[in-house]
């Protein structure tokens, strides 16, 4: 059964994994490399932005119905601890070499896309309305991604190499996508959200089919990461927060 406090849990999860994933793409800024290629993943970056933006005023609102006030877009974004953060392992993961950023940025895309696609049929509106409008720069996102991963991995040995050892590199903590908790299960339950175990077989075809396009090997381990949406994250996490959220926690209340 879907309660305020579950809506809530769920949203912060959409919400937070775009945002941490839009301040790792920000990290690359003026270090691209090629200009295109600086302003294409500012883009990205910038379109996960806004949607955080979305999921992070929705959770507001819900919040104010549990609590008589609820925290602002800025608050849940920069006054959180790492422990309240809701995020996937996968988005929080260095950018390393331009591979690793690319694999990471791959595997998200395709199952942002399946997820939102999902979430559009949503029995809670506002959760279609926002996940129909993320959709549109999200189907730009896997085709980019996608080209990238093809261009590097049937490319020169060096870039083949690397673009392979990201691919295994970063395969642990994809299977946390298609994991249901108690969250997942009451809101799927009431057609709130959808099934996360039912996008693994989409996921793993789509990216089974590219990687093969791409002259790469999809990985076969079986043994994933998981905790980031119960709040249980890996050391990177911090490192992300202390750059993002340093501003607002030296000067509290700050305005310009």
């Amino acid at each position: 059964m879907t309660t305020d406090r579950t809506l809530f849990d769920y949203l912060l999860r959409l919400a937070d994994s775009d945002l941490i994933l839009a301040q790792r793409l920000g990290e690359w800024l003026g270090h691209g490399p090629v200009l295109e290629e600086d302003i294409a993943f500012a883009n990205v970056g910038l379109d996960l932005l806004g949607q955080a933006r979305m999921w992070f005023a929705y959770a507001s609102e819900v919040e104010t119905r549990m609590n008589g006030r609820g925290r602002t877009e800025d608050e849940l974004a920069l006054l959180r601890d790492g422990g309240d953060f809701r995020n996937l392992l996968l988005v929080e993961q260095p950018n390393g070499n331009y591979a690793d950023t690319i694999a990471r940025q791959f595997y998200f895309d395709v199952w942002h896309e399946l997820l939102l696609t999902r979430l559009e049929r949503s029995a809670d509106a506002r959760i279609a309305e926002i996940a129909a409008k993320a959709l549109k720069e999200v189907t730009y996102h896997v085709e980019r991604s996608t080209d990238w991963i093809i261009r590097l991995g049937d490319g020169t040995d060096v870039s083949h190499a690397r673009m392979q050892a990201a691919i295994d590199v970063l395969w642990p903590y994809t299977g946390e996508m298609f994991t249901a908790d108690a969250t997942d299960r009451a809101l799927t339950g009431d057609g709130v959200a959808c099934d996360s175990e039912s996008l693994l077989a989409p996921w793993r075809e789509r990216v089974g089919a590219v990687l093969s396009e791409a002259t790469l090997t999809l990985p076969s381990a079986e043994w994933m990461q998981r905790g980031g949406k119960q709040g249980v994250h890996t050391e990177h996490l911090g490192h992300v927060l202390a750059e993002m959220q340093w501003l607002q926690r030296a000067y509290p209340g700050a305005q310009w």
